[in-house]
This record gives C-alpha cells, sequence and structure tokens, in this order.
C-alpha cells in the first residue's frame, strides 16, 4: 500500500479496497485553483481514472451579456479569462463589428494597436503560467523572473486604459483613445529587456535536470488523441499540429506580419512548456513588427457617430455632441439582426464568441468557446497511468483559467 505521504494535499479519500483508492482532489486544492475537483481513482502510486468535475465557479457571464447594451458587454467579456482580457475583448469586438457591417472601415492604426495589445496579453498571461507552474514544481525562483515582465505590461495597459487587469480600452469601432505620451518608451525598454529575460528563464529552466524529470514523459497526448479532445492552443501544437488561428483565419492583420508558429512531437508537459517559450520569442517578434507602424499618426476610432461616441473634449462645447454622448451612453445602438462566430488565438488556444442578434440594442445570445475547457477535459485522457504526483504538472501544463471553463 502506498504511503499517506503521497496522496496530494486535500485529496479526501472517498474509498479504498486494497490497493485501489477513490480520492477526490479538490476543490481547495492549491494546484486546483481553487475551483477544480477531480474525482480521482488509483492503484498504489498510479491514476487509473481521473474525473475533472467543474462549476464552482459559476459567474454567468453569457446570461449578463444578454442584458447589457453592446458596449457594456465588452467590459464583462474582460472577466472571462482574467490572465488575457484584451483577447476576450478584440473576439467579441471583432464579432460585434462584423454584425455591423464596419469590420473594414476600423482606423489602421487602431487595428496595429489591438494587434500590439493582443501580443502584450499573450505574453503576460504565459509569465503567469510559466511563474506560477514553476512554483507547483517548486521552482520559486522562476515566479519573481515571470512577474516582472508582467508587470511592465500591466504598466503600459494601466498607461493606456487606466486598469492594470480589465483596461477596457479596445472598443467597438477602434480603441479608447491613442497611446499617451510616454509609452512608445515604455514599450521600446520592454521590447530591449524581453530577449535577455527569455535567456535567463530558459537557462533556469529548460535543462534544469529537476524540472525536465517533472515534465518529460509526463501528461503524453498523440496528434490524433489532441483532435479527438478539440485541443487547440499550445496543448494541440504541442502534438505536432500546427493549427493557429492567426494563420488558418487571419484577423486583424495578422496576415501582414511574419511569424513562425511553434510546434513540438513529444506531446508531453514538456513540450508543452517549450511551446510556450517558443510563443513567447515570437510575440516578441510580432510586437517588434507593430512598433514600426506605429510611428505613422492617424485616427484611432471609426467616423460613424452612430456606433462611436464623440470626442470628450467637444461634449462642453456642443450641443449636438452633448446629446449624442447622452444616446450612446443611455441607450447604446442597434445592431442589425444575424449571427456571427468570430475566433482569435487567444494565450489558451482558439477563443470563439457566437453572438446572435435580434436588431435590438443588446445581444439576443452570446455564446463562448472556451479553450480552457476543451483543453481541461483532455486531463481525462492524458492522466490514467501516470503517477498521482504528477497531476499538479499535468493541470498546469494544460494552463485553465476557469473564469472562462465557468463561464
Amino acid at each position: 500500500m502506498s504511503s499517506v505521504s503521497s496522496i496530494p494535499l486535500s485529496a479526501d479519500v472517498v474509498s479504498q479496497d486494497g490497493n485501489a483508492m477513490v480520492l477526490s482532489m479538490g476543490p481547495q486544492h492549491p494546484s486546483t485553483h481553487g475551483v477544480l475537483q477531480i474525482m480521482l481513482e488509483i492503484e498504489g502510486e498510479s491514476v487509473t481514472k481521473a474525473e475533472p468535475e467543474i462549476g464552482y465557479l459559476h459567474t454567468g457571464i453569457e446570461k449578463n451579456l444578454e442584458n447589457l447594451f453592446w458596449t457594456q458587454g465588452q467590459t464583462n467579456v474582460e472577466r472571462m479569462d482574467y490572465l488575457a482580457p484584451e483577447s476576450n475583448a478584440l473576439c467579441y469586438i471583432l464579432a460585434v463589428e462584423k454584425l455591423l457591417g464596419i469590420s473594414e472601415k476600423i482606423p489602421e492604426r487602431a487595428v496595429h494597436i489591438r494587434v500590439l495589445t493582443a501580443e502584450l496579453t499573450r505574453i503576460a498571461s504565459h509569465m503567469v503560467w510559466l511563474g506560477t507552474h514553476g512554483i507547483d514544481l517548486g521552482a520559486l525562483s522562476i515566479f519573481f523572473y515571470c512577474f516582472d515582465i508582467r508587470e511592465n505590461i500591466l504598466d503600459m495597459g494601466e498607461q493606456t486604459g487606466g486598469a492594470r487587469m480589465h483596461p477596457n480600452y479596445l472598443r467597438i469601432g477602434g480603441v479608447n483613445g491613442d497611446l499617451p505620451k510616454g509609452f512608445m518608451e515604455l514599450l521600446d525598454a520592454f521590447i530591449a529587456k524581453v530577449p535577455g529575460r527569455m535567456r535567463e528563464l530558459r537557462g533556469l529552466l529548460q535543462k534544469n535536470p529537476i524540472f525536465q524529470d517533472r515534465t518529460i514523459d509526463v501528461g503524453i497526448i498523440s496528434p490524433e488523441e489532441a483532435v479527438q479532445w478539440s485541443l487547440t492552443g499550445p496543448p494541440l501544437r504541442a502534438s505536432g499540429i500546427a493549427y493557429d488561428v492567426r494563420k488558418a483565419f487571419p484577423y486583424s492583420g495578422y496576415e501582414q506580419y511574419d511569424f513562425e508558429v511553434p510546434t513540438r512531437l513529444e506531446g508531453d508537459a514538456y513540450a508543452r512548456f517549450l511551446v510556450r517559450l517558443d510563443e513567447i520569442d515570437q510575440s516578441l517578434r510580432i510586437i517588434q513588427q507593430v512598433r514600426k507602424k506605429l510611428d505613422a499618426p492617424g485616427p484611432v476610432m471609426i467616423d460613424d457617430s452612430k456606433v462611436a461616441a464623440p470626442p470628450k473634449e467637444t461634449i462642453a462645447i456642443s450641443m449636438e455632441a452633448l446629446i449624442h454622448h447622452f444616446k450612446i451612453v443611455s441607450e447604446g445602438f442597434r445592431v442589425p439582426p444575424g449571427d456571427v462566430y468570430q475566433a482569435v488565438e487567444g494565450p489558451r488556444g482558439e477563443l470563439g464568441y457566437y453572438i446572435v442578434s435580434n436588431g435590438n440594442n443588446k445581444p439576443y445570445r452570446v455564446r463562448t468557446r472556451p479553450p480552457s475547457m476543451y483543453n481541461l477535459q483532455a486531463l481525462k485522457g492524458m492522466a490514467p497511468g501516470n503517477l498521482i504526483a504528477d497531476l499538479v504538472v499535468m493541470i498546469g501544463s494544460l494552463d485553465p483559467v476557469f473564469g472562462e471553463v465557468d463561464r
């Protein structure tokens, strides 16, 4: 019989039959983010069955969207994947713009800023994943290296949107104001800093024998299984399938940028780690290209009074602008009837919004395709045959965010 010390903290024994046990791991277990329960069947140290139980963080965001103006909804969706709020906002905004028929009218500078914001968000999200994943495995130093980079990105987000976590900077029709004074200096310093920091991170973990022992050949997903489980993002690409929404179905001008889609063939936790590190390098590559485009000034909001609020400086001097502002704030705008599905490549994979409009000033239905939920379900297939101590590694390698799992 395995020793009691091998059972994870907060795993409750539900039943026992000889060497076989049924354990309830979570939802208060640290590695399950406090909101995931896994019903485990184990034989000695080995997992024979793992059933994730979700729903502990249900927020009702999708239903709430049906009671909010279209412009209010973009604030709400940022709370789903709270580590990549701008990715959710961008996906929602692109879908609404399709329904409005204004996708081709968005100012070029606003499109560039959206791409910049999306890639900064991807790096920030991956830094949270890498830092917390390191803590899960006992590598505490890595957390501080990662969160230093994330702080730099949040500083830039605060400059643009006024908030660090949910800036609400991306708007239907463009973005909320041009990049402020001093932003470019922060961006240039960030671009100069990241390559050196990535070398440090790789030096700390990539060839670390303890980290390799904990991640190599753990939680293997074959290409066929990855497709069957509907995986996207790093878990899919770590199994050798180079699917990326930015390449397959380009949006926001991604076809203009030169970048690669990192893949690995091993399909294990170590491969997923390497893919995310390579993705950070590719995101920085895109950011460097966007930076060159931002030297040219231009408008950042569509010139359409039915969608865009008037400039703030005109409200105090123009009655027409004041009335226009009041109507946009108090009533929103109406979106023509129809339905649309829009996807973007978020940090965790394909993030999609299916939105239905019945012609009113609020959505009739909003349905999310959350990559975290699809990726998390693969735990059922990857956990059996692995040690119970490796469950923490497998969960972390999938990088689930439960704000979108339990939306």
